[in-house]
């Protein structure tokens, strides 16, 4: 189906399509109608990283459960039968990286409390929705960090080697909605919150885990605006869990480099360096 026919079956009329810059796995275009203004994603004909199939499906789930609770897009239309394509609302706002022009703190504790709400939906198991999901957080999340170091033998990058203490993870009793790509692009403002957006990365499992990329390369546990309003205290399993994900994402970050074609050094110096921190602690 092509855009065109798939926005006519959206209900959409005298519409205009033009590319949003941004993102770095599906095609994203804006899209604006009469009927009103909408994000366009259509996901790439294969997947890079044994994780991505069927990204977009993921996001069209993490959308039609998270907008109930919190600033997330709505969902208008899917189409899953060639390439997979998902029409939704259009939130107000500008990224929040790199804004000099907004009370952060005040944004960081809306932010907290937003991402709480979202942690509160429940799913019927643990990992990824697209791949099948577990009983326990532990078979879940080793199954994820073995596809990753899969990936990266197959990529021919080379990760160090991380030490896991998978018993910690038996704490996690609830599969909660975690975004896991809450950096500061995804993170939508104007004079306060108005959207997370790019959630095409959810999966069920523990909220510990949504604290990495919301500190993208820093620590969770100096941004106290966010943490009050989200109300959490960390433990030292907490601190352990916290680098476990953060290994996971960086090698991620690390293996993801060679499909797409990246080759920004110094971004990968500052992945490696936050990676040898996050395995200082769990060694």
């Amino acid at each position: 189906m092509t855009v065109e026919r798939m926005l006519e079956a959206a209900g959409l009329t005298d519409f205009t399509v033009r590319p949003l810059g941004g993102g770095t796995y599906n095609e994203v275009y804006r899209v604006t109608s009469p009927e009103g203004d909408f994000v366009l994603k259509i996901a790439p004909d294969q997947p890079g990283l044994t994780y991505e199939r069927h990204l977009t499906r993921t996001e069209a789930l993490f959308c039609r459960l998270g907008s109930s609770v919190a600033p997330v897009p709505e969902v208008v239309h899917t189409d899953f039968t060639d390439r997979d394509v998902l029409l939704m609302t259009c939130l107000p706002g500008e990224p929040l990286h790199g804004r000099s022009d907004v009370d952060r703190p005040s944004i960081r504790r809306q932010l907290g409390t937003a991402v709480a709400k979202l942690h509160e939906v429940t799913g019927p198991g643990f990992g990824y929705p697209q791949l099948g999901l577990h009983q326990t957080w532990r078979e879940a999340f080793t199954a994820m960090f073995d596809a990753v170091l899969n990936d990266a033998e197959r990529y021919g990058v080379t990760l160090p080697e991380i030490p896991l203490n998978t018993r910690v993870l038996d704490e996690v009793k609830r599969p909660s909605l975690v975004h896991f790509d809450l950096w500061d692009g995804n993170v939508l403002t104007d004079t306060g919150l108005t959207g997370l957006v790019d959630g095409e990365r959810a999966f069920w499992g523990d909220p510990v885990a949504e604290f990495v990329s919301l500190a993208l390369f820093r620590e969770i546990e100096d941004d106290e605006d966010f943490l009050t309003a989200y109300g959490f205290e960390f433990t030292d399993s907490a601190r352990v869990r916290l680098a476990t994900y953060q290994a996971y994402l960086y090698s991620i970050m690390l293996t993801e480099r060679v499909p797409r074609g990246l080759t920004d050094r110094e971004v990968e110096r500052l992945i490696r360096e936050a990676l040898d921190k996050a395995l200082a602690v769990l060694a």
